[in-house]
């Protein structure tokens, strides 16, 4: 088996969300193999879902279509497990590559029972990060598959579950796979742009962003009938488009002379970005709230200016800026411009019939 440290960046995985029937399997192969791009073929057998009345997937007799659909185009395949009993069956079946879903990383026990499940196996594995932003988990998933003797181990970001992501499905939070590359240079790290946005007009974007920090490749899913699909319909695209995402992306190499310099100063932007998607997140729920304010003053005949509340925020902020190292100057221009904007939001509301 040809392993991903041997395959040339980008690694593509493709195939769709869930393996429906043998026809959609092996027609979902053929088309891509068609493409030319696709260095590994997926499906999911087994979905863990929300809810329980949702497609759960369809089960053992999907790993016999995935395997012969292998053989038929010439790609290696890989499916999800989670637990040891799909260990069992997928081994049995032929796979030799596998991944763990991101409700299964979250949980030590699980993962645990699946590498027990594997050991002596020799199969090459990814992780999938868990679905709450805690990297440690991660870490420890990947720690627990490398403790039984695998050494094939590598990762896939999937974004992770967020009340205050707007944009996303899963927000990405870039700084957290980065800084797992960082502690675990010898990984792959892999970028699923499907469960991070959630749609297919936003693989490109995502995709592209995951090319620039430097990923090893992507897992995109791709469907002969996106829109009728069985599962995560909106996030899969035809064979033949993602070929079109994929000769589009820009693929950036690293100067050979400052390879460490750009690597680092990448984490760092990377993280800037992150950081400025959640405060702008922050503001807009700051705004929501000063709407609240601004119907409750309308109710109560209550003035939008509050002199003695702004003179309170003003002393609050600039006692804090002082202990964290943020000049007086910089506070205040922010406060100034928080307020004008809370201001006119109020304004909004006091004025709406």
């Amino acid at each position: 088996m040809k392993k991903l440290k041997d395959i040339n960046r980008p690694i593509i995985i493709s195939g769709p969300c869930s393996a429906e029937t043998e026809e959609q399997v092996m027609e979902t192969a053929l088309r891509l193999k068609k493409t030319g791009k696709i260095d590994i073929l997926r499906a999911g057998i087994w979905k863990p879902r929300t809810r329980p009345n949702s497609f759960e997937g369809i089960g053992e007799i999907g790993l016999k279509w995935l395997i012969q659909a292998g053989k038929e185009t010439n790609l290696p395949v890989i499916t999800e497990v989670a637990n040891s009993k799909h260990v069992e069956l997928a081994l049995k079946a032929g796979f030799d590559r596998l991944w763990i879903g991101a409700r299964t990383t979250v949980n030590p026990f699980a993962v645990q029972e699946i590498a027990d499940a594997l050991k002596g196996s020799g199969v090459e594995i990814l992780v999938k990060n868990p679905i709450n932003p805690d990297l440690n988990l991660w870490i420890g998933a990947i720690e627990r598959l490398q403790n039984i003797g695998l050494t094939e181990v590598h990762a896939i970001h999937r974004g992770f579950s967020s009340i205050m992501s707007r944009k996303y499905r899963n927000d990405p939070m870039w700084e957290i796979p980065l800084e797992l590359k960082r502690i675990m240079p010898e990984i792959k790290m892999i970028c699923d742009p499907s469960h991070i946005t959630g749609k297919r007009e936003m693989l490109f974007d995502v995709s592209q962003k995951a090319m620039d920090l430097i990923y090893d490749g992507l897992m995109i899913e791709s469907h002969i009938d996106p829109d009728n699909a069985w599962s995560d319909a909106a996030q899969q695209l035809t064979p033949e488009s993602l070929k079109d995402l994929l000769e589009n992306l820009v693929l950036r190499e690293e100067n050979a002379d400052n390879k460490k310099v750009i690597h680092d100063l990448q984490d760092l932007r990377a993280k800037i970005n992150d950081i400025d998607d959640q405060l702008l997140q922050l503001i807009s729920t700051r705004m929501e709230v000063a709407e609240q304010i601004g119907e409750y003053k309308k109710a109560n005949g209550i003035t939008i200016l509050q002199p003695n509340r702004w003179e309170e925020i003003k002393k609050l902020q600039i006692e804090i800026a002082e202990k964290t190292g943020l000049s007086e100057k910089f506070i205040m221009k922010y406060l100034e411009a928080i307020h004008q904007e809370s201001i006119r939001h109020q304004t909004a509301v006091m004025n709406s019939k």
